[in-house]
């Protein structure tokens, strides 16, 4: 058996509980609880029943139990965005990401939003951290500070060339805040765009709304900064048009004043050894226009979406971090967390008692960070609530369509919470069908750009 699991990649222990487990009598049933959560790495596991009868004569229609699954339960999927936690989750989480960035560029009908918002000017703007202090990087040109060419997948990038030096505490002070930062830069993005069109902030409400969708990424040295779509409508949101004033160069021009501006700043009061901080931007932003279809230097409507859709599923865990909360100190010996994200992570424990109400501690997983990852603004687009009811209105429907006439049907159900996980067997199966589904996807995915190629070619 131990020579069996060496050339299988397992543990004897793991490979004993992938035969058990393949091996069982409701294997089969098991399989296809999995499989319908697209091979979710830590499913929910439920208990209960459900019954359906007519409302009218009574008669049972349809009964089910979790008695009959294997283990007595049912499984569903976490729902977890995190794709350290859950790739399979992850991969929906980021596909609903990518349909509501992109509705909000290109329209949907299905979710009340016209093609004419792509006429609406509109930008991808990134607004970064400031420096905390100089780290290993790979320059345009020429080599890093250290004097040595680093390979992209060089540990050592975003790593202080001084971490004596380097300010931690600055950096994850920075994180904390940045979600307020955002909030200051919308309020005055909102100021410069009156101030240039020559109206009241009340004036501006009349003829124009900013809406975005932005997501928060790690930079590899561990500071926050955004990746946001903003938009220009007109009063009514996407469904109205924008004035004639409205370019997509005033905007441009309004973005760079407001991340600019003193107003766009927060100040943290001195605390214990801490000194006073001033936090604003850092002075690298980059502002694109948004093409319906690309020119070669122009970044298009898919282009963005996608680009959002694939941070939104990470986070801290990227720099080398951790991708859950911790309880102490020594869970990063523990873990052997590389030591700059570790330094990070100390950072905040350390800064908590000084900052109680900014609660480091809770947060410290995510240097400081304790912002949503994918945020928009109330009329950008659709929600992810609203994808998702979509999802279950769908399968809905279709158990409606086998029971007969909703209306008249009767639906009684009880559920329990009943734990979570795989056992390191099922974890191992469970990842297998997972690969499978991927595979099938970028089969699509090939097979479909093969086609578009061969149309344009005609």
């Amino acid at each position: 058996m131990s020579d069996t699991a060496t050339a299988a990649g397992l543990d004897p222990a793991t490979l004993d509980d992938v035969l058990r487990v393949a091996g069982s009598p409701g294997f089969d049933r098991w399989k296809d609880q999995v499989h319908r959560t697209g091979g979710c790495a830590d499913p929910i596991h439920l208990t209960g029943w459900t019954l359906a009868k007519d409302r009218t004569s009574g008669e049972t229609l349809r009964r089910y139990s979790t008695d009959t699954e294997p283990g007595g339960r049912l499984r569903v999927a976490c729902g977890n965005r995190r794709a350290s936690r859950c790739p399979a989750c992850a991969h929906t989480y980021a596909g609903d990401t990518y349909h509501l960035i992109r509705a909000g560029l290109a329209g949907d009908e299905t979710k009340d939003i016209p093609a004419t918002v792509r006429d609406h000017p509109r930008v991808f703007a990134t607004l970064t951290a400031p420096s905390f202090g100089p780290v290993h990087n790979r320059p345009d040109r020429g080599v890093c500070r250290c004097g040595d060419h680093h390979q992209e997948d060089d540990p050592v990038l975003g790593t202080a060339l001084d971490p004596d030096t380097y300010d931690y505490a600055g950096t994850v002070l920075f994180n904390n805040h940045a979600g307020q930062l955002w909030q200051r830069f919308t309020t005055r993005l909102r100021r410069e765009l009156a101030a240039r069109a020559g109206l009241t902030q009340r004036a501006l409400k009349d003829v124009l709304r900013v809406s975005y969708g932005k997501v928060a990424e790690f930079q590899k040295r561990g500071a926050i900064h955004f990746h946001a779509v903003i938009r220009l409508d007109g009063p009514g949101g996407p469904g109205s048009a924008p004035p004639s004033w409205a370019s997509v160069q005033l905007l441009d021009d309004s973005i760079r004043a407001a991340a600019a501006h003193a107003y766009t700043s927060i100040t943290v009061p001195a605390a214990g050894d801490q000194p006073r901080r001033r936090f604003q931007w850092g002075r690298q932003l980059d502002i694109r226009p948004i093409h319906a279809f690309g020119d070669g230097s122009d970044i298009t409507e898919q282009a963005v979406a996608s680009y959002v859709a694939k941070y939104a599923t990470k986070a801290a865990e990227s720099t080398g971090g951790l991708d859950r909360r911790i309880g102490n100190r020594e869970v990063l010996d523990v873990l052997d967390v590389p030591e700059h994200p570790r330094r990070l992570i100390e950072a905040c424990l350390d800064l908590a008692p000084l900052y109680p109400d900014r609660k480091l501690t809770a947060w410290a997983h995510m240097l400081g960070f304790r912002g949503h990852f994918s945020t928009k603004s109330r009329c950008y687009s659709t929600t992810l609530g609203a994808l998702r009811q979509i999802r279950a209105d769908y399968r809905a429907a279709q158990e409606h369509e086998a029971l007969g006439d909703p209306d008249t049907v009767l639906v009684l159900a009880d559920w329990q919470y009943a734990g979570h996980g795989h056992t390191p067997g099922e974890s191992v199966l469970a990842a297998t069908i997972a690969r499978g589904l991927q595979l099938n996807r970028e089969t699509a995915r090939e097979a479909l750009r093969d086609q578009l190629a061969d149309e344009r070619e005609i």
